[in-house]
């Protein structure tokens, strides 16, 4: 039966296709006239790629106003200092100031989350980002709209241009939360496959699984919604089909549009339907043990799907049927069973680790990782899971 209550969210336009990057002054011009750019794609840079969105820009009439280079997930040092910079600087909606993120998941949660903070600061109470995570600092609210924000993906793993809510670390203390807000999803996301060809396999095949991961994910969420779930079954037929040729071959134009659609998709899911258990553990890890997101997710979701199988058997036999459509299926059990194998095979395939113990994680590490598992993703899980068993699962991947 469908769910008769739900609202879904969804950026404010979104621009597909090969090539369709230098159409971006002409989706932008709505949303303002200076742009501040976030760049999170070093190899775009020198190959000229990035320079030549800039000057596409210039050339509409476009004020660039600052450039802000992003490696690795933004920390809540990376969203205050750069919040003062652009605050400085005198960034203002009446001024008709942009955020422009051209990268992957943290160059564009470092402009969703700085587009809201340099509106939302409080310099009377000496405010951080971090007063307005979840579960962390003073428990702020956002207040006030973001400033827009114009997302270009430049790798198809975590659909953050299409998400409402920004990832941001800190190592001292270790956590990993977000700033969620409804209004947090960008006005424009350009997704160009283009822009994913220059990433390497191991790249490739990170961002990948964190996609397929999150289109499985929110397809068995408890919190599943009708449209998102019709959208992740495209997205990970999408997925599933291309990635190992996309891993194989990066200049694979089809492999590489497919899996940016799908990543595009994942974001709309995650962003409506929320995830579970690996998204759980997932940002632990990396906190605590530095594993990269798309790899702990690549990592943990063959054995997640494996201890939520019974509880979610229908939703997987399903989706198996959906893959697989040649496949014949003695009853649900065997459908689901086809579905983990071919997951597995995907995995070895492109080179994911099996083991975490190969990422340098310790048994000692098991414990606190365990403990800051429970955020909201895990409230999404299909089934409950308690401590022990959170240590056990963990245990028997190492």
């Amino acid at each position: 039966m469908i769910d008769r209550n739900y609202e879904f969210i969804t950026p404010g336009k979104i621009i597909f296709g090969w090539g369709r990057r230098m159409e971006i002054a002409s989706h932008a011009k709505m949303w303002g006239t200076r742009i501040h750019l976030i760049c999170g794609s070093r190899t775009l840079y020198n190959n000229g790629e990035i320079s030549q969105i800039m000057d596409s820009l210039l050339g509409a009439g476009f004020l660039l106003e600052s450039e802000t280079y992003q490696h690795g997930e933004p920390t809540v040092t990376d969203v205050d200092t750069l919040t003062e910079k652009l605050i400085k600087k005198g960034i203002s909606r009446e001024k008709g100031d942009i955020l422009m993120a051209i990268g992957g998941g943290s160059a564009i949660d470092l402009a969703k989350a700085v587009s809201a903070m340099v509106v939302n600061w409080n310099i009377e109470e000496k405010s951080s980002v971090k007063d307005f995570l979840e579960n962390v600092g003073r428990g702020f609210t956002l207040e006030r709209l973001p400033l827009p924000v114009v997302a270009v993906p430049t790798t198809a793993g975590t659909g953050a241009e299409a998400t409402k809510n920004a990832v941001i670390a800190s190592y001292a203390p270790a956590f990993k939360k977000s700033l969620r807000a409804d209004f947090l999803v960008p006005r424009v996301a350009v997704v160009d496959p283009e822009l994913t060809v220059s990433n390497p396999p191991d790249i490739t095949a990170a961002c990948g699984m964190d996609t397929i991961t999150q289109l499985m994910e929110s397809f068995i969420s408890r919190k599943a919604r009708p449209i998102p779930q019709s959208l992740a079954l495209q997205g990970m037929r999408l997925g599933m089909d291309s990635l190992e040729s996309a891993v194989k071959d990066g200049s694979n134009r089809i492999a590489r549009e497919k899996m940016a659609h799908a990543a595009l998709l994942s974001g709309m899911c995650l962003a409506n339907s929320g995830l579970g258990m690996v998204h759980g553990i997932a940002p632990a890890l990396g906190t605590h043990a530095r594993i990269p997101h798309g790899l702990a997710c690549a990592i943990l979701l063959p054995a997640a799907l494996r201890i939520n199988a019974d509880v979610s058997q229908e939703r997987l036999a399903l989706l198996s049927s959906f893959l697989f459509p040649n496949s014949y299926f003695a009853n649900n059990k065997d459908a689901v069973e086809t579905l983990l194998y071919e997951v597995n095979m995907l995995c070895n395939a492109i080179g994911i680790p099996r083991r975490l113990s190969e990422l340098g994680v310790t048994q000692e590490q098991l414990p606190v990782i365990v403990a800051d598992s429970r955020g909201s993703s895990m409230s999404g899980n299909p089934r409950e899971l308690s401590n022990l068993e959170l240590m056990k699962f963990l245990s028997e991947l190492m």
